[in-house]
């Protein structure tokens, strides 16, 4: 298969802007690093992963306030910061924008719903203020991305780094109240999409953590406030976009359309159009019959059929021998992004049809939402709230049940509400009920004893189907193995939990003592971190924010084993 990387999440152009004090950041870190692989010695060591970690949170935390934050390495032009409409910009901020060479914006109306801004109509896109600092994934992202955010909580409380991790939090909610929801990240391009829905457990993490708050009337009163927002979060589920046709689920959308707007170049969507014509037999029906030069009357029809050439360069320029993709393409390309598996195989070649699924990871993760609303509103003493959000709870695991658990399978699956059917091939999200605690006694057993389809040397991967996507056999990732082990370990599966979190653990060390880096995704089969992907985004990038998390997490699973089921897993039983 053929390169065809990803400007989603993430590849950094060609012509990356070159700002001073990020670049001297970058370097300072690639220093650090190749320093660290010189000096270590061949065999693993995991207190040498273990200090890295230590030095990496400084490393990869941004603010407002400093100069190497406001660029974006992935776009090119004029860095913009973008300040809500509602609120008056501190003067504080007009003086950063003097001093690092930022122009400083306001959007041009308050947001109230994610999409309510079409920031193709933006004179240029930019960063989006933040009022704390954050914890960026690595590399050349130098953002605050959504799911990763997660997972870097989870390491920073389990580093003791608890203001930061409040600060991670706040941050989160102030998109929520600001700019419509949690988004993929803080860039105006993000405007019309989210990511995997963890806010609420980041709000537990921080909650559960007694450093986090002076006392309890002050717990209590982040709560009070945060609790509202967190429901506006999860609103975003609910809307028509987001609903999994008739099944009472959801589904990850965009509410854009065409190509993405962070794809600097046609690159990306000319590949996969390549791909598709040279393996005819996998295309869903992606391609569309059209000129490289299409006149008025034929721009306007691919204007409803593809995408708008007269506004897009990015559109015009995907057109590659006789063809172009299709406008369901482009709607499935943005679900996907949304989803966090940019690029897989597992929803349509290259994620193109993601629209066209409930997924049993985003509905593992709302069921869990909708558990934490209904524990956040008992705290509050909203009893009535608490029995809706547990009623919602409920109906959203009867219909998982309905559509998503295949018995036969022992598996959950992926539902295609489009064409009426299961997705024939296993993933490595049939374990996020466990993690939810969504799951039957019976039901986690079951997806217990299809370990073997994922297990490999170094953890578990993706899927069992080598495609050459990054999100596929047989790379794995942090989150998803920390999914996995935490929800085995919370239905007691203890052995298992703590054989994987070893294996996984074992392969970052490895990995860090070949190069002297942490990787974003590791080789599940070799068990280190040569991951050479053909198709898609292709790079491994380092840093990184929530492999440091989830390995601090997993360290805690194999020296302090969990002698109880967690609360979730116990109500579904």
């Amino acid at each position: 298969m053929i390169d065809t990387s990803s400007p989603a999440r993430k590849k950094a152009p060609a012509t990356a802007p070159r700002h001073p004090r990020l670049m001297k950041t970058l370097a300072g870190f690639l220093l650090f690093s190749a320093t660290a692989a010189t000096t270590m010695a061949a065999t693993p060591n995991p207190a040498k992963t273990r200090a890295y970690i230590d030095k990496a949170w400084n490393t990869l935390t941004r603010s407002m306030d400093d100069c190497a934050a406001l660029a974006d390495t992935k776009v090119a032009g004029h860095p913009v910061l973008y300040f809500p409409a509602n609120l008056p910009v501190p003067t504080r901020l007009a003086d950063i924008g003097k001093r690092c060479g930022v122009d400083v914006e306001k959007l041009p109306r308050a947001i109230e719903r994610l999409g309510d801004i079409d920031a193709r109509k933006l004179p240029a896109q930019g960063l989006l203020y933040l009022p704390h600092p954050y914890v960026v994934p690595g590399g050349f992202f130098n953002e605050m991305y959504g799911w990763d955010s997660y997972f870097i909580v989870l390491g920073l409380v389990a580093d003791q780094r608890t203001e930061l991790a409040k600060d991670m939090v706040d941050n989160a909610l102030f998109e929520v109240e600001h700019y419509g929801g949690v988004l993929n990240a803080n860039r105006t391009y993000y405007l019309s999409r989210s990511q995997p829905p963890f806010l609420s457990a980041m709000m537990v993490s921080v909650l559960d953590d007694p450093a986090s708050f002076a006392d309890a009337e002050a717990r209590r009163a982040w709560l009070a406030r945060a609790y509202p927002l967190a429901v506006r979060n999860h609103d975003i589920w609910t809307m028509p976009e987001h609903r999994a046709g008739d099944t009472g689920l959801a589904r990850y959308d965009d509410l854009g359309s065409g190509p993405v707007l962070e794809a600097h170049d046609s690159d990306y969507y000319r590949g996969v159009i390549k791909w598709l014509r040279a393996h005819p037999a996998d295309d869903p029906g992606y391609l569309l019959k059209a000129t490289q030069h299409p006149d008025d009357a034929e721009a306007a029809r691919l204007k409803q059929e593809s995408c708008d050439v007269r506004a897009s360069k990015v559109c015009a320029g995907a057109w590659y021998d006789g063809y172009r993709l299709t406008a369901d393409y482009y709607h499935g390309d943005r679900a996907m992004r949304e989803s966090g598996f940019d690029t897989n195989a597992h929803f349509g070649p290259f994620g193109g049809s993601t629209h066209h699924y409930a997924g049993v990871g985003l509905n593992s993760l709302l069921y869990r939402y909708e558990r934490d609303l209904h524990d956040f509103a008992l705290q509050l003493g909203k009893a009535g709230e608490a029995e809706r959000w547990a009623k919602a709870a409920d109906a959203r695991k009867a219909a998982m049940d309905k559509y998503l658990w295949r018995a036969q399978d022992g598996m959950y699956r992926d539902y295609d509400f489009v064409a009426g059917k299961s997705s024939p091939w296993p993933y490595i999200t049939t374990f996020y009920p466990l993690w939810a605690g969504a799951a039957s006694a019976q039901q986690a057993a079951a997806v217990r004893g299809k370990l073997a389809v994922f297990e490999r040397k170094g953890g578990l991967s993706m899927d069992n189907r080598p495609a050459g996507v990054q999100w596929g056999d047989p790379f794995g990732w942090a989150p998803t193995n920390w999914l996995a082990v935490s929800g085995l370990d919370a239905y007691g599966f203890h052995d298992d939990a703590r054989r994987i979190a070893g294996k996984f653990t074992a392969t970052v060390d490895r990995g860090f003592a070949d190069d002297g880096t942490i990787r974003e995704k590791y080789n599940m089969a070799l068990g280190n971190a040569d991951v050479k992907v053909s198709a898609g985004y292709s790079q491994n990038v380092i840093g990184f924010g929530w492999t440091n998390g989830v390995y601090l997490k997993l360290q805690e699973i194999l020296h302090h084993a969990k002698t109880k089921v967690a609360p979730a897993a116990a109500e579904a039983r």
